[in-house]
C-alpha cells in the first residue's frame, strides 16, 4: 500500500512541475535559460565541479520561482482584493528569486565568461 501512495504522490508532483512550466511565463524563461546554459556546458566541455555549480544554480532558480509562484497563487486565492501583507509576501518571495538569479549569473560569469572571451 505504501508504494502505491508514494507513486500517487509522485504523480501529483510531476503534474505540478508540468503545470508550472506550461502556465507560468517566468518558468518558460528560466527553462530556456537552463537549456542554453546546459548547451553551453556541453559546448565548452565544463568539468565535473563546474557542472555541479551550474546544476545548483539552475535548480535554485527554478525551485525559488516555483515557491514564488505558489505564494503568489495562494495570496491571490486567500486575499483576492489588494492587501498590504499579501503584497509584502509576494515581494519577499520575488526577492528570493532575484537572489537566486544573481547567484546563477555569478556562476555563469565565473564559468563561462572566460571561455566566451577566449573565443574572441
Amino acid at each position: 500500500m505504501k508504494k502505491e501512495s508514494s507513486l500517487f504522490g509522485l504523480k501529483f508532483a510531476l503534474r505540478g512541475i508540468v503545470s508550472f512550466f506550461i502556465k507560468e511565463r517566468n518558468a518558460k524563461i528560466h527553462l530556456l535559460a537552463a537549456i542554453l546554459v546546459v548547451s553551453a556546458g556541453f559546448y565548452f566541455d565544463i568539468n565535473y565541479a563546474e557542472w555541479l555549480w551550474v546544476s545548483l544554480a539552475i535548480a535554485l532558480v527554478i525551485v525559488t520561482e516555483m515557491i514564488n509562484s505558489t505564494i503568489e497563487i495562494l495570496c491571490d486565492l486567500v486575499m483576492p482584493q489588494q492587501n498590504e501583507k499579501a503584497g509584502k509576501l509576494k515581494d519577499i518571495s520575488a526577492g528570493a528569486v532575484l537572489i537566486a538569479a544573481i547567484f546563477s549569473l555569478l556562476v555563469f560569469g565565473i564559468i563561462f565568461v572566460p571561455r566566451i572571451a577566449a573565443l574572441f
